[in-house]
């Protein structure tokens, strides 16, 4: 959609946050290459049609609205001068497809900025070549991230391990996404700190000094070692007391930053004789944002990475892609398993895996093992829990009888001799209304014998419950597993 052509203005342009630090000459090749437009309440454009335009609010009120199956919905509504929306991933090129991520529409009169997607692409590869790049390296993490926080909706279907595994990837997303908002802030600074230094009276070489000194920070940032409190603590007031001395704003903010990033009082000498005594606040100061940066991006990795984990942890668990009946690795079967239920499990549970790695990979179900797992595991930790809550599950194995053994231990309240031979029954639980179908231990002993030629057993007294599964090392002559990919 179209709205009416109106002059455009450099001095109304620069009063848009956007732009306000801009020289006259930037302004007006924006005029001269944007344009102004009136647009009457109603759509200016639709979710995923070509992202032709950047758009800049000058005054009105904006809508943005994403689509959810077959309805709009409203994700952000606002009045406020020089917001803005349309083709923000134009710098990127062809290697993203360039569409509008949601739709825009307007409630009222309003006029906006309009900057060609080409025209804003060129300008900021031109006047911001640093930032672009720090931007793609950010959008394509973002991607990462998001490509594997999507996966969620997937194991939603897995009932009782969804609301904790939900907080489990919340908890780097959620990393993620602050991380992400305090870098644009850091890197919004970092292209006004460069352009002040850019500006004024420097020699080439000292610049050049300078950019040297910026990459071998960036990679100390990657090296830093990790101090106790009272080293870390020494060391902040080392480097306040030093950066006052050399004249440098704010040094009780910056010290801890530096600190964290391997930095110290010889790394700052260096700096000195690098640079003029002139430059050297300037450069602290552009300094920091570097290393504010590297520190920013290294807590997106380590985020998305933890969410790439859970998400790994979760195929494994459900045994996507994979054949039904396969040799299989029963501790990695029992890791997932665990990763899947450590939000449900709490800190307050001890959790101790007594492996014998020397287990060889046995014929089994996967997916059906792993509901076993989950049944026993979410027993233990009910018992535990009624016990008051702190206490140890033990997760063994080990071969006994040329079998593979796989025991959980609990050290809850035990079995009661009386229910001791009824547990396996359908539907008979001791968990109260709401809260257990008794259907967990029957199907587990259904999965086990019937399926795997198993057997299931209880061993228990008060502090020492044990749940054993013993599976064959072998598959019988009418089975064949699939080998894994």
């Amino acid at each position: 959609m179209s709205g009416k052509r109106l002059p455009c203005s450099p001095q109304e342009i620069c009063s848009l946050f956007l732009f306000e630090k801009l020289s006259s000459e930037q302004l007006g090749r924006l005029c001269g290459e944007g344009r102004v437009e009136l647009f009457e309440p109603g759509p200016v454009y639709t979710e995923g049609t070509p992202a032709t335009c950047f758009y800049v609010m000058i005054e009105g009120t904006v809508v943005l609205s994403r689509r959810v199956g077959g309805d709009d919905v409203e994700v952000s509504r606002s009045s406020q001068r020089g917001v803005y929306a349309g083709a923000m991933q134009a710098y990127i090129g062809e290697r993203v497809q360039q569409v509008y991520l949601n739709s825009m529409r307007v409630t009222e009169p309003t006029r906006f900025f309009v900057l060609p997607a080409e025209t804003f692409a060129d300008i900021m590869r031109e006047w911001f070549p640093m930032a672009v790049h720090l931007l793609e390296g950010l959008f394509f993490g973002q991607k990462s991230s998001q490509l594997a926080i999507s996966q969620r909706e997937r194991l939603l279907a897995l009932g009782s391990l969804s609301a904790g595994l939900t907080h489990e990837l919340n908890n780097p997303a959620a990393a993620a996404v602050r991380a992400t908002s305090t870098l644009r802030e850091r890197v919004a600074k970092m292209r006004h700190k460069l352009r002040v230094i850019a500006a004024g009276p420097y020699s080439r070489e000292a610049l050049a000094n300078l950019i040297d000194i910026q990459e071998r920070t960036a990679e100390r940032v990657a090296k830093a070692p990790t101090l106790s409190p009272l080293e870390a603590s020494d060391r902040e007031d080392a480097l306040t007391d030093w950066l006052d001395d050399h004249g440098v704003m704010e040094a009780w903010q910056i010290a801890p930053t530096f600190v964290q990033a391997g930095l110290d009082i010889d790394w700052l000498e260096q700096i000195a004789a690098a640079v003029d005594e002139e430059i050297l606040p300037g450069a602290i100061g552009w300094l920091n944002y570097t290393v504010e940066t590297e520190l920013l991006m290294s807590e997106i990795e380590d985020s998305t990475t933890r969410v790439s984990r859970l998400v790994g942890a979760a195929k494994q668990y459900s045994q996507l892609d994979r054949a039904p009946f396969q040799v299989a690795d029963v501790h990695e079967l029992l890791d997932s398993t665990l990763l899947m239920l450590s939000g449900k499990i709490g800190d307050r549970i001890k959790v101790v895996k007594e492996y014998d790695r020397t287990l060889p990979r046995i014929p089994a179900y996967p997916a059906e093992l792993n509901q076993v797992w989950t049944n026993l595991i979410d027993n233990a930790v009910s018992a535990v829990n009624t016990a008051g809550g702190d206490g140890t599950l033990t997760v063994r194995t080990a071969l006994e009888r040329d079998q593979l053994l796989v025991e959980f231990r609990d050290s809850g309240p035990g079995v009661a001799p009386e229910i001791r031979s009824r547990i396996f029954d359908p539907f008979f639980t001791t968990k109260p209304v709401g809260e257990g179908t008794g259907l967990g231990l029957d199907i587990s002993w259904r999965i086990v014998v019937n399926k795997h030629h198993g057997s299931l057993q209880v061993e228990s007294v008060p502090g020492d419950t044990r749940f054993q599964v013993l599976l064959p090392l072998t598959a019988t002559h009418d089975e064949t597993p699939e080998e894994p990919a």
